[in-house]
């Protein structure tokens, strides 16, 4: 099946071969940093557009429908809560890591003051260990230790679920959402933990090994992320599987990037990773620079008659000996993602 998604942008569309033929625009954004440092815009629209969207989530015999708010196209968080009884933190789902954080009341770093902290002393579930971790992100990093306690996805319950608890962060400050829930593979955990995922599977508190996220482009409401199955009802025509590369990482193969009808990056194939993390799509720096040049911009952006134009597109912080690229939201938006653990593969449809 080839699928060709033409849209309007204010550069020249750029063509992904994965399974389908898909075009993604170079967007006209704001970077993640530059949009979220202008406090008093994004102050006031999360003061408008509060999250009413409610944290319940609806439910099946086979499937939960968990909903998520879209964070002016460049996130998507969703409401877990922690302990007994439950406190409520908004987190981002994250394809690209495995481990569960949110801060502790002991967290001294700027960036915790203003964000949802964990307070161990009113749960009656928690239970503490002495293991400590770090967790390296693009935008930064965390430290803390590791607990358990009972986590609640809407109607999902984790029983006795192994959680970071930051004590110092850097680089998050200001974002919108005071943790992530990393649902990779479990050799990806930093902490040691046993990802969530695995222990709603392992639990029985859902019927197959699948999850999968439908995310809106500019709307609040109307993203969600489903666990147990999935809702043909979120895309049209039928789901295009791909192998994973290997178990243990949301890793597959592609076979070309092109531009105009023509390969300027990936020629030969190369690998991609499908993280919801990140809004961006990422890749080695010299082809990014090269593809910046293509089509006119820089990575800090440029002026065209419609004002400052960012691309979605950042050069990778780490060099793999083999070319690789992230697919962020930028690129899943278009789909319909299931990420299959059971049969270690990812299914792509086009989103309604």
């Amino acid at each position: 099946m080839v699928t060709h998604l033409g849209v309007q942008s204010c550069h020249d569309l750029l063509k992904l071969e994965l399974l389908a033929t898909v075009q993604i625009p170079l967007r006209r954004v704001k970077t993640m940093r530059k949009a979220l440092s202008e406090k008093n815009m994004l102050n006031s629209f999360l003061k408008e557009h509060a999250y009413r969207v409610s944290p319940i989530s609806s439910r099946s015999s086979n499937l939960t429908i968990h909903p998520l708010r879209n964070i002016m196209n460049m996130l998507y968080v969703g409401n877990i809560t922690i302990g007994t009884p439950p406190q409520e933190f908004q987190v981002v789902f994250d394809t690209g890591s495995s481990d569960l954080w949110v801060p502790s009341i002991f967290c001294n770093s700027p960036a915790c003051y203003t964000y949802a902290i964990f307070n161990h002393l009113k749960s009656s579930t928690f239970r503490p260990t002495r293991r400590i971790f770090t967790i390296k992100y693009s935008s930064g990093w965390i430290k803390g230790a590791v607990a358990y306690d009972t986590v609640w996805i809407g109607d999902l319950v984790s029983i006795d679920q192994a959680f970071g608890l930051s004590v110092l962060a850097d680089g998050f400050e200001g974002m919108p959402f005071d943790g992530i829930l990393g649902l990779n593979y479990p050799n990806i955990s930093v902490s040691g933990a046993i990802p969530i995922f695995d222990n709603l599977k392992n639990q029985g508190a859902i019927s197959e090994p699948v999850f999968a996220f439908y995310l809106n482009k500019n709307k609040r409401g109307g993203s969600v992320v489903m666990f147990g199955g999935v809702d043909h009802r979120y895309y049209k025509g039928e789901l295009n599987w791909v192998p994973l590369i290997q178990a243990g990482d949301w890793r597959v193969h592609m076979d070309s990037i092109s531009m105009k009808k023509k390969v300027i990056a990936c020629s030969g194939g190369c690998e991609a990773l499908l993280y919801t993390g990140t809004s961006l799509i990422q890749g080695p720096s010299s082809l990014v620079d090269d593809i910046h040049k293509l089509i006119g911009t820089t990575p800090q952006g440029s002026k065209d008659s419609r004002g400052e134009c960012y691309t979605t597109l950042k050069a990778n912080s780490w060099s793999p000996s083999t070319e690789t690229w992230i697919l962020g939201d930028v690129f899943l938006r278009r789909y319909f993602s299931v990420f299959d653990r059971g049969n270690d593969r990812i299914g792509l449809a086009q989103a309604v």
